[in-house]
C-alpha cells in the first residue's frame, strides 16, 4: 500500500469508528453481558460487537491484509507477519463495564512491522483521533480535523506524565527522575498516547505488559504527531513479535526529545 492509499483507507474508517463508539455506549446503557476469558480478563458483548463492526469494515477496505484482534483467534499463530492490522475493539474493558470514561476503540495498521496509521475513538469522552503518516495525526473537534503537534500546548517548564498506576515502581521512578518529571496522572487506556500527541502531557513509562494491539494505533498517532516511542534501552518498537507481547515503553513528546 502506498501513502495515498493509507490516507483513503483511514478516512473511510472514521465514520465506522464513530458509529462503533455510539453502539458501545448504547449497549452499555442497556446493560452489558460479561464473562471472564481464559486469561482472567473480562470481555463483554460490547467488545465483541465492536470487534465485528471494525473487522468487517477493515476487511472490506483491505481484504488482502490480515487482521489480528484481541477478541478473535484468527491469525494469532501466524508467524513472520510484516503487513497487518492490530485491533483492540475495547481497550480498558474494566472501565467500559464499570461506566467509566477512559475506554477506547482501536485499530493500527502495521507495514513492514512498523505502525504507519491508527484510529482511536474514546466515545465516552467524545474524542476521536486518527493518523495516516508522518506529520498527519489529527483529532476531530466540532466536525473538523485539527492537526496534532505534541508539545504544542505544553509551554510551561514542568514535565507532566501519565501513568498506568498511582503506585510507581522504582525502575519507572528512576526514569521519571532522569527526565525531570514533576507530576503524573493515572490513565489506563490507549488514550494516554493521544493526550501526549495532543500536547496535554509529556510522556509515559511502562514496564513490559499488555500486547501489541493495545499500543499500535496510539504508537502511530503519537509518532506521526512528532513524538517518540522506544523501549528502556532506546530500541525501536517493532510489531509481529512472539505472542504479540510488548517490551518496556517510553513515550516522549517533542518537549523532552
Amino acid at each position: 500500500m502506498n501513502k495515498i492509499d493509507i490516507k483513503i483507507v483511514v478516512e473511510n474508517l472514521i465514520d465506522t469508528f464513530l458509529q462503533a463508539g455510539k453502539i458501545s455506549l448504547d449497549l452499555r446503557r442497556k446493560g452489558l453481558t460479561k464473562k471472564i476469558k481464559s486469561d482472567n480478563t473480562p470481555v463483554s458483548n460490547g467488545d465483541l460487537e465492536v470487534n465485528e463492526i471494525l473487522t468487517n469494515k477493515i476487511n472490506q477496505l483491505t481484504p488482502d491484509i490480515p487482521i489480528i484482534s484481541e477478541e478473535t483467534s484468527d491469525n494469532k499463530s501466524t508467524k513472520n507477519l510484516e503487513n497487518f492490522w492490530l485491533v483492540d475493539p475495547i481497550d480498558g474493558t474494566y472501565d467500559y463495564i464499570n461506566n467509566k470514561e477512559e475506554f477506547t476503540i482501536n485499530a493500527g495498521l502495521i507495514i513492514k512491522r512498523k505502525p504507519v496509521a491508527g484510529l482511536i475513538n474514546a466515545p465516552a469522552k467524545n474524542r476521536m483521533f486518527y493518523s495516516y503518516g508522518g506529520g498527519f495525526s489529527f483529532e476531530i473537534k466540532d466536525g473538523k480535523s485539527i492537526k496534532l503537534e505534541c508539545s504544542k500546548n505544553r509551554n510551561n517548564k514542568e514535565i507532566k506524565f501519565v501513568s498506568y498506576s498511582k503506585n510507581i515502581k522504582s525502575e519507572i521512578a528512576d526514569i521519571h527522575n532522569k527526565l525531570n518529571v514533576k507530576d503524573f496522572v493515572r490513565m489506563k487506556s490507549s488514550l494516554k498516547f493521544c493526550v501526549i500527541a495532543a500536547g496535554e502531557f509529556d510522556g509515559y513509562v511502562a514496564e513490559p505488559r499488555a500486547c501489541e494491539w493495545d499500543i499500535a494505533a496510539g504508537h502511530a498517532i503519537l509518532e506521526n504527531a512528532g513524538g517518540k516511542i522506544s523501549d528502556f534501552e532506546g530500541n525501536e518498537i517493532l510489531y509481529g513479535k512472539k505472542d504479540f507481547k510488548n517490551p518496556s515503553l517510553i513515550l516522549k513528546s517533542k518537549k523532552i526529545l
